[in-house]
């Protein structure tokens, strides 16, 4: 009997992997685009580090708040309908980022991406809610995670080729393509999944909102989990430029953020069944631990160059600088983190949701990356700016020495992430403790 039950844990229906094939399509469009987003920003756009650091973080951080309210919708007008809107949006949006590059059109298109991909939240993690159940759910979300991170890795590992080779506003119509490859899965081959949950409105939504506020583990968790995605947002907030700023650039930054998924693609099913018989949280503690030892990793470049010089060989096949070497390190460290943390917050998160409104519950699961954007992407921009500032904004006519004393201390930004990492880290094993002691208690007196 427990054999013929976990045979049946890893059987998925047809929409799960359409939604799946889906998913993947736009991590690649959107990790493409959104690795390189603060140099498009900045280089050509014309934006300031602390202008970039502000703008894209309220669309990074917006684009998880919106699907608290658009899953709503989301329910009422049904899932093919919704992914076809997604979709168009963003082919739509990422063309029109590579037409104009202008300060205006490019936030207003930002806008359009934002609408678009607002939908895909509640739309691909509530499919994977429905299309699996108690028991294979865990590792629905691991499969889910796992695709997820071959999409984002596949993306960024095309887009050097476009920014050296074409230049970097033509890695949008890369995000476009991807994006429209999807809309075509979207019309030719999803079908609606079960209507059980009917409509739901925006009552619905700030019903679903209360719930969670009135569940303190919910919102204390969250609030916990956003220091883990605020280190791992400076993949993308400050690792790019701060890579090309201390190297030149012929470094390639995306494809250090493509051991983030890499390491998840290796080991996230691996990690879910060794700690499947663990409590979510406990795994979620095994990651957060790990984090601070990201960022100090991130720092400890110009140690190792003390030690190495500015090349190291790797096993006489090639060379590395000792930043690239530290990057690899702390950006590994962090791809295991995520696979202890992700997949089990998700699981956590659906399960505390009413039957048919996984859709409504699921978009609010996203909301320590609201927050971890708003900061980390603001915070980001100032350090950048104090620490590792945009070459262009240096005086003119600096000798070599000059211009690398700028520099010197550049490393230092990734303190700042050693710290918010210990904190959270600390913070997640007092809430562990407490509500075993509160379970506790109840489990006695029932």
């Amino acid at each position: 009997m427990t054999e013929v039950t976990e045979k049946e844990s890893w059987k998925f229906p047809k929409d799960f992997w359409l939604a799946n094939f889906m998913e993947l399509c736009e991590r690649a469009a959107y990790y493409g685009f959104f690795i390189v987003l603060t140099l498009y920003m900045t280089d050509i756009v014309g934006f300031t580090d602390i202008e970039t650091g502000i703008i894209v973080g309220l669309f990074y951080g917006l684009l998880y708040l919106f699907p608290t309210f658009v899953g709503a919708y989301v329910d009422k007008i049904g899932f093919r309908k919704g992914l076809l809107i997604a979709f168009t949006l963003l082919t739509i949006g990422y063309f029109f980022l590579g037409v104009f590059l202008t300060k205006l059109p490019v936030v207003f298109f930002l806008f359009v991406l934002l609408v678009g991909a607002s939908f895909i939240k509640p739309l691909i993690t509530g499919t994977v809610a429905k299309t699996t159940t108690e028991k294979n759910r865990a590792r629905g979300y691991s499969l889910f995670y796992w695709i997820v991170n071959i999409g984002a890795f596949s993306g960024k590992t095309f887009v050097p080729f476009i920014r050296q080779g074409l230049g970097l506003e033509y890695v949008n119509f890369f995000s476009a393509g991807m994006a429209f490859v999807a809309l075509l899965f979207a019309y030719f081959f999803f079908d609606e999944p079960d209507k059980t949950s009917g409509s739901k409105s925006f009552k619905d939504t700030i019903r679903a909102l209360k719930g969670i506020l009135e569940k303190p583990r919910l919102w204390v968790l969250t609030l916990i989990i956003t220091g883990f995605w605020l280190i791992q947002g400076q993949l993308y907030a400050t690792m790019p430029k701060y890579v090309i700023r201390l190297l030149d650039e012929t470094a390639k930054p995306e494809w250090l953020a493509n051991v983030n998924p890499g390491i998840v693609v290796l080991s996230v099913v691996l990690v879910t069944q060794l700690m499947k018989k663990q409590k979510a949280v406990t795994s979620m503690l095994v990651g957060m631990l790990l984090m601070p030892l990201s960022a100090l990793a991130m720092a400890m470049s110009q140690e190792l160059e003390a030690i190495t010089g500015t090349s190291i060989s790797i096993m006489g096949m090639f060379n590395l600088h000792p930043l690239t070497v530290m990057m690899i390190i702390g950006i590994a460290i962090q791809g295991l983190a995520e696979c202890f943390i992700s997949p089990r917050f998700l699981e956590y998160f659906s399960f505390q949701a009413p039957k048919g409104e996984e859709g409504l519950y699921l978009g609010f699961s996203h909301l320590h990356s609201f927050l971890s954007a708003i900061i980390g992407f603001g915070l980001s921009g100032f350090l950048l700016t104090k620490y590792c500032p945009d070459p262009k904004t240096l005086p003119a006519g600096l000798t070599e020495i000059q211009h690398a004393a700028y520099y010197a201390d550049a490393h230092y930004i990734w303190y700042y992430f050693v710290a918010i990492g210990l904190v959270s880290a600390i913070s997640l094993l007092v809430f562990k403790v407490v509500t075993e002691r509160i379970d506790r208690k109840v489990e006695l007196n029932s």
